[in-house]
């Protein structure tokens, strides 16, 4: 559930940074990758760790990949 929650919603940016945590990926690189500002990325995988309750990007990685998310590529 905490996955299909923070996945779903109107921004479909918040599933393209999760994607790129999970390729290890720095917030400066996910945010040139989207064209983002890097504050904006900070606030998406802030708001990414609250609704899967996690605290770091490990545990984010973890829950995406046993949740059958895969890296893009």
């Amino acid at each position: 559930p905490g996955l299909r929650r923070c996945l779903s919603g109107a921004d479909p940016t918040r599933g393209d940074i999760l994607r790129l945590l999970a390729e290890h990926r720095t917030n400066p690189e996910i945010a040139a990758q989207l064209s983002l500002a890097p504050k904006t990325v900070r606030n998406h995988v802030s708001n990414i760790f609250n609704k899967l309750q996690v605290a770091t990007r490990a545990e984010a990685i973890t829950r995406a990949r046993d949740a059958g998310l895969r890296p893009s590529g």
